[in-house]
C-alpha cells in the first residue's frame, strides 16, 4: 500500500522505519510538526521524525495546521491508500481524515479504552498498573475512540520509568503496526469496536503536575516521579532552589539515624544518601539536577550545596 506516516517524536522512529524498509509497503510522503526550539540556545530543529525522513529522501510535509484545505490537498495528491499515525501530536478533522480510502491507523501506547490521551505510559505508571500495552486503531472524531485492529501487551517492571517503558513499547508497537497494515492490505482484517468499559483518560501532564508531594504515600511518590522521568521531570523546592528529582528507593526504615520521625518533604543527609520524609515511609533520594547543571548523585549534590543535616522540601 501507498502509507503517509504521521509522527513527531522519537518514540515514532522504530515505526517510521520498519515501513521505510517494509517490502510490502511504500512511505510516500511523512507528514510531522514544524521545526521547534531544541537545546540550551534554543534553536529550531527539524523532529526526529522529519530527520529521519530527510535522510531517507522521503518527501516531507511540516504543519502545525494540517487540516487547512492546503494541507488536505496536498496529502490528496500523494494518493496514499492508508495514513499510520504515531505520536503526531495534533488532532485531525474529519476531511483529512476521509482522504485515504483504508483511513488513518494509528498506534496508541496503551490498552484501550484504558488510558485514552497523550499521557497513557505515564499514567499506567503512577496509577500502579502492572500491565500496559499498545493498540491499533482505526481514527475517527473522538479522542482515542476508534475501533481496534490489534493489540500487544507488556508488563511495567517495578522501577521502570515512562521513558523505559515508552522505548520498549515503541518497538514492539512498530511491529504491531506494520502487521495491522499488512492485515489491511490483504483484505483479512477488519477493526473491532472498543468495550464501553474500562474507559480511563490520560491528558498531557504539565510541569507544575510534576511537582513531587511529600505529602502523599512513599509509594505514591515513587511512582508519580517514574512517571514523569525524563519529561517533564519531577521537581521540588528546597528554600528557593528549585531541583529536579530521579527516580527514588523506598526506605522500609521509618525513622532517621537519631531515631527520629521524618515529616513529609523533611530531608535527612546521612553516610548512607539523603532520606527525605513521607505521608508514610521515607524514600531514598537517587540522582538531583540543580538548575542549570547536570545530574549528580544525591549526596554529592547535598553535600556541595552545604543544606546542612536537615532542610524541608515543598
Amino acid at each position: 500500500m501507498r502509507i503517509l506516516f504521521a509522527g513527531t517524536p522519537a518514540p515514532a522512529l522504530p515505526s517510521l522505519q520498519r515501513l521505510i524498509d517494509s517490502p510490502h509497503h511504500d512511505v510516500v510522503a511523512v507528514l510531522t510538526r514544524p521545526d521547534a526550539a531544541a537545546g540550551r540556545r534554543g534553536t529550531p530543529a527539524p523532529s526526529p521524525v522529519a530527520q529521519l525522513a530527510l535522510e531517507s529522501g522521503v518527501p516531507l510535509l511540516r504543519t502545525a495546521r494540517p487540516n487547512t484545505a492546503e494541507c488536505v490537498e496536498e496529502i490528496r495528491e500523494y494518493a496514499p491508500d492508508c495514513c499510520a499515525v504515531v505520536a503526531y501530536g495534533a488532532l485531525l478533522g474529519p476531511e483529512l481524515l476521509a482522504v485515504p480510502p483504508h483511513g488513518w491507523v494509528n498506534l496508541h501506547f496503551s490498552l484501550l479504552p484504558a488510558w485514552r490521551g497523550a499521557a497513557p505510559v505515564q499514567a499506567a505508571i503512577a496509577a500502579g498498573d502492572s500491565v500496559t500495552g499498545a493498540t491499533t486503531f482505526l481514527l475517527d472524531a473522538g479522542l482515542d475512540t476508534g475501533p481496534v485492529y490489534g493489540v500487544l501487551t507488556e508488563t511495567i517492571a517495578p522501577r521502570d520509568t515512562a521513558g523505559e517503558l515508552l522505548d520498549r513499547l515503541a518497538v514492539a508497537g512498530a511491529g504491531l503496526l506494520a502487521t495491522t497494515l499488512d492485515g489491511i492490505a490483504d483484505g483479512a482484517l477488519s477493526p473491532v469496536p472498543q468495550p464501553a468499559e474500562g474507559i480511563s483518560l490520560a491528558p498531557k501532564i504539565t510541569v507544575e503536575q510534576a511537582r513531587i508531594r511529600w505529602d502523599l504515600p512513599a509509594h505514591v511518590v515513587d511512582r508519580r516521579i517514574r512517571s514523569v522521568t525524563p519529561a517533564p521531570g519531577a521537581w521540588t523546592m528546597v528554600g528557593e532552589l528549585r531541583v529536579k528529582v530521579g527516580p527514588v528507593t523506598l526506605d522500609p526504615v521509618t525513622v532517621d539515624d537519631a531515631g527520629e520521625v521524618l515529616a513529609p518533604g523533611q530531608f535527612r543527609i546521612e553516610r548512607s544518601g539523603v532520606r527525605v520524609g513521607t505521608a508514610t515511609h521515607p524514600v531514598l533520594l537517587g540522582q538531583v539536577q540543580p538548575p542549570g547543571k547536570k545530574a549528580m548523585a544525591a549526596l554529592d549534590w547535598a553535600r556541595g550545596a552545604r543544606l546542612g543535616e536537615r532542610v524541608v522540601a515543598s
